[in-house]
């Protein structure tokens, strides 16, 4: 099991300073991941995480880096190909890709963008081939229903090869998110579980993972399975829980900001260190 944190990039962590300050306690203190939102429209200020992602591989050597979920729905995806491969270049290959269909439709139709999800689905589909394409650093062309290039070349690809893992977000028990995921490197699945509206438990993992195993049993063990967790504060149950959690396939266990959600609260559960495991 590896250890991240889930950061927002809103409110008062609309600071790229701030991000970089809590990366860089991140990795001291012993977390693998240190991952960031993305917002685009809000009442709070926002950051770009991009951007911010950037200023925390500059204060880290270690840790995996990454903008959780990136909605290549509502973004170019030539344009999200080159940011990524520049981070990766920038990290010394530590960054992992998180996709999704997008989570707001407040990010979405203001600015003129669809919120079909069937349509999102296609655009997804097709964006995930272009990025990988891209990072292949030779001449790409694409013709999709939603994406044409025609001989593109993006210099230089980025430093992980054959290139950068990618994750898919699903929501279980939507299994078809799922299906996605097995098709690339892992699955970073939503807090709760879609219809109880609970966290998620180890049975619930343990499902996924079947499912993963299904759509790829070639690659059964290697797809990532990163899932929402919380720690109670006593360390028999929380170490309890991670054993549980790893015994149903979980890979990545990731915290979201806790309590009243301030960076000051949060700077101090990152400086803790990630849950016990035994």
């Amino acid at each position: 099991m590896r250890f991240g944190l889930d950061v927002p990039v809103n409110g008062q962590y609309a600071d790229p300073r701030l991000l970089a300050e809590l990366a860089a306690d991140a990795e001291a203190a012993g977390w693998d991941g240190f991952f960031l939102q993305d917002v685009l429209q809000s009442l709070d200020p926002v950051a770009d995480p991009w951007i911010c992602i950037a200023a925390a591989a500059l204060r880290t050597h270690q840790v995996r880096l990454g903008v959780f979920l990136t909605p290549l729905t509502r973004r170019r995806p030539w344009q999200v190909a080159r940011q990524a491969a520049t981070i990766d270049q920038l990290s010394a290959g530590r960054l992992l890709f998180g996709a999704a269909l997008g989570y707001s439709e407040l990010d979405f139709t203001p600015f003129g963008e669809t919120w079909d999800a069937r349509i999102r689905a296609e655009q997804l589909d097709e964006a995930l081939e272009i990025v990988a394409g891209l990072w292949s650093g030779s001449s790409y062309s694409f013709a999709g229903r939603h994406y044409r290039l025609q001989d593109v070349v993006l210099r230089p690809r980025p430093r992980q090869l054959p290139r950068i893992p990618i994750w898919l977000a699903a929501g279980w028990p939507r299994r078809r998110p799922v299906a996605r995921a097995a098709r690339w490197d892992g699955v970073y699945l939503m807090t709760v579980h879609q219809e109880t509206q609970q966290l998620l438990t180890p049975a619930d993992v343990a499902e996924v993972v079947a499912v993963l195993a299904a759509a790829a049993p070639d690659r059964q063990g290697l797809l990532d399975v990163a899932f929402n967790a919380e720690i109670s504060g006593d360390p028999a149950a929380d170490a309890a829980s991670v054993r549980a959690f790893a015994a149903a396939g979980a890979t990545w266990w990731i915290e979201l900001a806790p309590g009243d959600g301030s960076p000051e609260e949060y700077r101090h559960r990152i400086r803790r260190g990630p849950p016990p495991v035994a």
